[in-house]
């Protein structure tokens, strides 16, 4: 529909400035858009504004020369000139409510279009270090980017998921250390003890919730295994319960095989196993939760060697310095000259000791994805805000200038009944990811933590989110969908199990038939239905440009609300007592439908279901 009122606006200036009412100008943006309120009509272009300067007249007499000459259309019952110019257009029942028609004929793809022209983008997110669970700040991050990349793929990008894995530095063997020590005291315990690995097990577990409960260590006697487990390892370890259940693999596989081999001879196995092990249950995570990554990327693979003796470092380093911009300084250390693109001072990547810096790697990785996608997104929690311009310095001397993007958010508050959860990063205390879903369930959790923008800080209330009533949004628009389906399934005359095996589709097909009148849709509760279903196109195209997916949960729930409204208030199906005529029930059908595909295609983008029946 904006198409048609643009051509007949464009008529209407051509045919005004022929007959002389208009001066000789081109304006290339209508400004043809839906009015706030729909007192104002339908749709609504602010071309005499944009005009004025052009055509040196007012505003209002441009907009009365384009009235004037305005074709006449079937679609448009009225048209009118409001404020300083705005000229508004008013649709007839038929034309408001086409979209119900259209919406029904493109199915799965309401909506979808080709705002990014097959631009290659990668999208990185998550990507937290492979030494624990992903944690429910990592699961923001997981609804977030996988319902982002859902969308620009919907509106015509091309999206590469990436999750790096940060598996290359001291952490690691830090890692390896906290199970390689916490496997001996297993063994110290079964042995000392006398009893199997699950009694072992349990009393670590034991002694370590001591230690948690015991916020202000006033009994350090009720914790010795903990205790010990922090002297040894100097305070630098890894202490939660998934340390314990990863070194019971090793005593379950293993038995007592590394008890009296040196710590430091047997640490590569602890270190690689482990690893293996954690990632395996970060991936079976993200499976769950339904967000898939085309590529796990390995920040070990930026070190390897090739044919040629130099690794994906040396390479990205050697682009640097043929561009002029890294240079030694005399202890040995190299540097990169980020002052010279704005930074407030220079990046170290190579210390003087050799080591390589953290940030050595993100220049080496950020080259890669460059040699694989056309622009690149990271998405970083908020406290990484101080990273953002040492990187895409670094894209910008890499010769990617303006390819580079970072979408910040912001962190979770848990709640449980309005009290915050309590967790400690220094007790290794927390609700994994995993865990939260395991309560609350994959759609509630997604559609929570996507239902703000990023920029945002959500309370995530876990009894709240579990509710089944209307007080909770997600439950309140999947019954909305739910509720559209029974309407279909009793005017088609079919089961829950036959509907089931027909698919919604052909069940809406078999209770509307072949055409419905959708003139007879006049009451306002019907035409607001079809103006919000018609926003729709819009509202994805400005999630993709805005990075903003939040605004489909948003338009889900004003969606839903609209439908309960006109099913409070126009009757769909006939009962005793109560009878509608055929054609308007049929037309009242296509409503339905409508509706019910919209909130499937909206809940789909953000990865919730949309179930038949609740």
């Amino acid at each position: 529909m904006p198409e048609t009122i643009e051509e007949l606006v464009k008529q209407a200036i051509a045919a005004a400035q022929s007959a002389g009412d208009l001066p000789e100008f081109e304006v290339k943006e209508l400004g043809v858009e839906r009015p706030a309120d729909t007192t104002n009509g339908d749709w609504s272009t602010t071309v005499a504004m944009r005009s004025a300067r052009l055509a040196h007249m007012a505003p209002a007499k441009i907009a009365q020369a384009i009235v004037a000459h305005m074709p006449k259309s079937n679609a448009v019952s009225k048209v009118e000139i409001a404020g300083p110019g705005f000229i508004n257009f008013y649709l007839n029942a038929s034309a408001n409510n086409e979209v119900l028609q259209e919406v029904r004929e493109k199915g799965a793809d309401w909506g979808r279009s080709d705002l990014g022209h097959g631009l290659k983008i990668n999208y990185e997110f998550i990507s937290a270090n492979p030494t624990g669970p992903l944690h429910v700040g990592h699961g923001r991050w997981a609804a977030l980017g996988d319902s982002m990349c859902n969308v620009l793929e919907f509106t015509g990008y091309h999206v590469d998921r990436e999750y790096y894995i940060n598996d290359h530095g001291s952490q690691m063997d830090v890692f390896g250390r906290s199970v390689q020590r916490r496997y001996l005291q297993l063994e110290e315990i079964m042995r000392e003890d006398v009893c199997d690995l699950d009694a072992a097990h349990d009393k670590l577990l034991a002694d370590r919730q001591a230690y948690v409960e015991d916020e202000d260590d006033e009994r350090p006697e009720t914790h010795p295994y903990m205790d010990a487990f922090n002297e040894e390892l100097g305070g630098n370890s890894y202490g939660g319960d998934y340390i314990v259940d990863i070194a019971r693999e090793f005593v379950a596989s293993d038995g007592d095989k590394w008890v009296d081999v040196p710590v430091e001879d047997s640490l590569e196995q602890f270190r690689e196993r482990s690893y293996k092990s954690m990632l395996a249950r970060i991936k079976a995570t993200c499976d769950e939760v339904r967000c898939p990554f085309d590529l796990w990327f390995s920040e070990r693979s930026l070190y390897v060697k090739d044919e040629s003796g130099t690794s994906q470092v040396d390479r990205a380093f050697d682009k640097l310095d043929k561009m002029g911009y890294l240079y030694k300084t005399d202890d040995g250390a190299l540097w990169f000259k980020s002052t010279a693109l704005g930074d407030d001072k220079d990046r170290v990547l190579i210390k003087s000791n050799g080591e390589y810096t953290y940030f050595a790697s993100d220049v080496a990785y950020h080259w890669n994805k460059f040699q694989r996608d056309d622009y690149s997104i990271d998405l970083w929690g908020a406290d990484h805000h101080g990273y953002i311009a040492r990187v895409t310095n670094v894209c910008d001397a890499l010769g990617y200038p303006g390819k580079f993007e970072v979408d910040l958010g912001q962190f979770v508050n848990l709640l449980r009944n309005g009290e915050p959860v309590r967790m400690s990063k220094r007790k290794g205390t927390m609700i994994t990811f995993q865990e939260l879903i395991d309560e609350v369930g994959v759609d509630a959790t997604r559609y929570t933590l996507v239902s703000k923008s990023s920029n945002q800080t959500i309370d995530f209330d876990i009894e709240a989110v579990k509710q089944r009533n209307n007080t909770n949004p997600v439950y309140y628009v999947q019954y909305a969908h739910a509720r559209v389906c029974s309407i279909l399934r009793k005017a088609a005359g079919v089961s829950e199990d036959e509907a089931l095996e027909l698919g919604m589709e052909k069940v809406a097909q078999k209770a509307i038939g072949d055409s419905a009148d959708l003139s007879l849709l006049t009451d306002p509760t019907e035409a607001a239905l079809a103006r919000k279903i018609s926003e729709f196109p819009d509202l994805v195209a400005g999630c993709a440009r805005d990075r903003a997916p939040f605004r489909l949960t948003h338009f889900a729930e004003e969606l839903a609300g609209a439908f309960h409204g006109f099913y409070a208030n126009c009757q769909v199906l006939p009962s005793e007592g109560r009878p509608v005529d055929p054609e308007v029930s049929r037309a009242r059908l296509v409503a339905c439908d409508a509706v019910r595909i919209n909130l499937e295609v909206a809940l789909k983008l953000i990865g919730v279901s949309a179930p038949d029946v609740m």
